[in-house]
């Protein structure tokens, strides 16, 4: 994906700092991420959110509320309602480009904002909330010790996760009067309900009440082991899926005709851990797998390797001419299933072997149930061969490469000499 700094005015009108993270290929439609009570834009979990998203062609706006992050603002004179307010004219922001967001994503704090801002934001067809709890007056018990010198000085430093912030008397008068109720038993928008039972922060009692009071369509999904922040990469990543499979049902996603010459599309492989080599696989903004390496090699093990990519090309495409002939035939073919296996290891392949040995060798086992006669066996085997993956494999293939740098960010130039 790639990434767009911008500003829009805030509730204050004070400058509020933004990341519009664009797919690499076509726009299909936008989301608006609010993050939890005084973090950020850039937390991890918002990151891997907005990568996956973007893989899939939905363009994200994360923003910093007024007073937090890089945008302007005393976070001190911020209020529920102005965080609410925030979100409409960022919604605003992007519907004057062209982007009405159509799926809003809200965590902590932030997800009670996004179930309130919904109705005002006609664009929206899709609420998510991660770990976010039904009455916004619950984030209280952060600084209840700090609750009497707020009402009695009208301001207090408190200490948030290590973190100080000037918490003021209206914001806390803002949440106690904040009910979410009236706004979930009409909220018109398919909902997805994200948290986790360890949650220490916003307990996991939140969840259920949002979604009773939610109507259909709602769904409800557990983080199970994750924290309230989410920080463990695999619990992102997680998080990320599901809501990019969910959000795919209720969003019109309409992708454009392929290129020409090019028919099944563009497969499109992003890295996603550069400490690593977890890497998001695209085609189109419905097929989604991960590809990665064993621990052993340096990976998290999180998705197939390469040649296991490979070897499910090879036995897919194998399984589906076997039934395609049997189905020309007429023949009782009952099921049909295929074995791959590979006879290197990938990470292998450049540092142990020898020049004889570089000669890549696919195995297949292939199991043909029904009562089918001895000679349609053996001709099923024989079109086994006639798989196109099977020719391009046993033929080689021309690959061309070019180097597109639209867009890439270089290093700058330095003298010689």
């Amino acid at each position: 994906m790639t990434t767009e700094k911008l500003t829009f005015s805030g509730h204050a009108g004070d400058d509020l700092a933004a990341r519009l993270d664009m797919p690499e290929g076509p726009h299909l439609a936008t989301a608006l991420f609010a993050h939890c009570f005084t973090c950020g834009a850039d937390i991890p979990a918002a990151r891997r959110i907005a990568r996956r998203l973007a893989a899939m062609g939905i363009a994200v706006l994360r923003f910093d509320f007024t007073g937090l992050g890089h945008s302007a603002g005393e976070f001190e004179n911020t209020t529920f309602s102005s965080n609410v307010d925030d979100l409409v004219l960022a919604a605003q922001a992007l519907e004057a480009r062209g982007m009405a967001p159509s799926l809003l994503i809200g965590h902590s704090l932030g997800g009670a904002a996004v179930l309130r801002a919904a109705p005002r934001i006609p664009s929206s067809r899709a609420v998510v909330t991660l770990g976010a709890p039904y009455d916004p007056g619950h984030i209280a018990h952060n600084f209840d010790d700090a609750l009497d010198r707020i009402d009695a000085e009208g301001y207090a430093t408190v200490d948030l996760g290590g973190r100080h912030f000037r918490i003021g008397r209206d914001f806390i008068a803002d949440i106690a009067g904040e009910r979410l109720e009236p706004e979930l038993g009409h909220l018109k928008r398919a909902l997805l309900v994200m948290h986790a039972p360890r949650d220490c922060v916003v307990g996991l009692e939140n969840a259920t009440r949002i979604f009773t009071a939610a109507r259909h369509p709602k769904s409800f999904v557990t983080l199970d082991k994750a924290d309230h922040l989410i920080t463990a990469p695999a619990d992102a990543e997680y998080a990320a899926g599901v809501i990019a499979a969910w959000a795919a049902r209720y969003l019109d996603l309409r992708p454009p005709a392929p290129p020409p010459g090019v028919p099944e599309g563009v497969t499109r492989v992003v890295e996603s851990d550069p400490g690593g080599f977890l890497q998001d696989v695209s085609a189109g903004p419905w097929h989604h797998a991960l590809a990665d390496e064993p621990k052993a090699y340096g990976g998290t093990n999180r998705g197939m390797s390469p040649y296991q990519f490979v070897a499910a090309g090879l036995g897919a495409c194998t399984s589906m001419t076997i039934r395609m002939y049997a189905r020309r035939k007429g023949w009782p073919l009952d099921h049909v299933q295929v074995d791959v296996t590979h006879d290197k290891v990938h990470a292998q392949d450049c540092t142990h072997c020898t020049e004889a040995d570089k000669l890549d060798r696919f195995t297949r086992l292939i199991r043909l149930d029904g009562p089918l006669t001895g000679a349609q066996r053996v001709r099923l085997m024989e079109i086994a061969d006639r798989c196109p993956v099977h020719r391009t494999l046993e033929h080689s293939a021309r690959i061309e490469t070019r180097l597109n740098d639209e867009g890439a960010k270089a290093a700058p130039e330095r003298e010689t000499g």
